[in-house]
């Protein structure tokens, strides 16, 4: 299946629509679309520059950066907390059942982090860099854009308990339980289905 095909049909519909769905539910007020015009200004080129060349260099990663932030928000909410490393403190959420051979694009935001750090040091969050990623990772692959509101700020711990606590499906899940999983964060079986699509996609594309 191509790039093209996949994102032509309306799935692609309903995943920019779960994805609004998840940021409207990230409990941080004042997120605005130019919450950085002043203090970053070139962050959205940036991220989009350094997506581009990551899906130009492997196409599955534009689903795989989309998967990721999905994953991200499940857990409580859209804060950063899957990118993080374990700690003598925690253990994070990427060894996670749900997440381990499953979640990929670490060094993507990796770089992104890099780059936006040299232009505008301690002023970007991760959380943000990831929702900036997945909506430019789907225009890049032939879906629609939306805006993206930012000013998200970054956890600074995970729980490998709350990622397998079932309330992001495990790939052992019932239909039945998909669908209740999906249903608690107010999102319809047809959402689940155009998440759930981006598992197959970044697993096919090459």
């Amino acid at each position: 299946m191509s790039s093209s095909s996949f994102f032509s049909s309306s799935m692609v519909i309903h995943v920019t629509f779960v994805l609004l769905v998840l940021q409207m539910g990230t409990s941080y007020a004042q997120l605005s679309t130019n919450f950085y015009s002043k203090t970053c200004p070139n962050l959205l080129s940036t991220v989009k520059s350094v997506v581009k060349s990551a899906v130009s260099k492997e196409k599955r990663m534009g689903a795989s950066l989309l998967r990721l932030h999905f994953h991200d928000c499940f857990v409580n909410g859209c804060d950063g907390s899957i990118l993080l490393d374990d700690t003598s403190s925690f253990t994070g959420e990427k060894t996670a059942g749900p997440n381990s051979n499953s979640v990929r694009g670490f060094n993507v935001i990796d770089d992104i982090k890099s780059k936006v750090e040299a232009a505008c040091p301690g002023v970007v969050s991760c959380a943000d860099i990831t929702a900036i990623a997945a909506r430019d990772s789907t225009v890049i692959l032939g879906g629609p854009s939306w805006a993206v509101k930012l000013g998200r700020r970054d956890s600074k711990t995970a729980s490998l308990k709350d990622a397998n606590s079932g309330v992001l499906p495990p790939p052992t899940s019932t239909l039945s339980n998909l669908v209740s999983r999906f249903q608690a964060v107010g999102l319809s079986t047809k959402d689940m289905v155009a998440l759930s699509g981006t598992l197959s996609l970044s697993l096919s594309l090459s």
